[in-house]
Formats: C-alpha cells, structure tokens, sequence
C-alpha cells in the first residue's frame, strides 16, 4: 500500500477556502461581465496573499478572513453590482 498521503488542512486553511468558494458563488448572481471581473479580483487577491502572508500569522490571516466575510456580505447584497480591488499593506510580523 504505497499511496501517496493526504494533508489534512487546518480549521483555518478550511475557513479560507469557504471564503474563497463563498465569493465564486455570489459572483454566478452577477452579470457575466461582472462575474468575470469579480472572480479574477478575488483570484488576484488569495493568490496575492497566499504568497506574501506569513502561514503563522494567524492574527492577520483572521483579520483577512474578517474582512473577506465582510465583502462577502457586502456582495450577496442585490443592490451590489460589482467588487473593487482594495490594497492594503500591513506589517507581517
């Protein structure tokens, strides 16, 4: 039985890709337009900080997953047609 091993992920690592699959559904109520711009923001910006944030951070990583809540809500709103791309830049202590 030489299969390779699964990696269990993390409480965390299973919030952040909630929140990832949370955005791509709210983008499909969008225009198409729209969705296409809403999903290569949301792209850009976990791929952004899956690079540059430090995996033990975990103070910043729940201030991200806050924020990321945050828009989530903002954009299951009808009334919100569209995402922007925001750039914040903290210390990663």
């Amino acid at each position: 039985m030489g299969g390779t091993r699964v990696q269990r992920l993390s409480g965390m690592q299973k919030q952040v890709l909630s929140l990832y699959r949370g955005f791509l559904r709210a983008a499909r109520s969008k225009p198409d337009q729209e969705r296409r711009n809403i999903e290569s923001i949301v792209s850009q910006e976990f791929r952004h900080n899956s690079k540059e944030v430090d995996r033990k951070n975990f103070q910043y990583i729940e201030y991200l997953l806050r924020r990321g809540h945050k828009q989530l809500d903002q954009l299951n709103n009808p009334g919100t047609t569209g995402l922007s791309s925001l750039q914040l830049h903290f210390p990663k202590d």
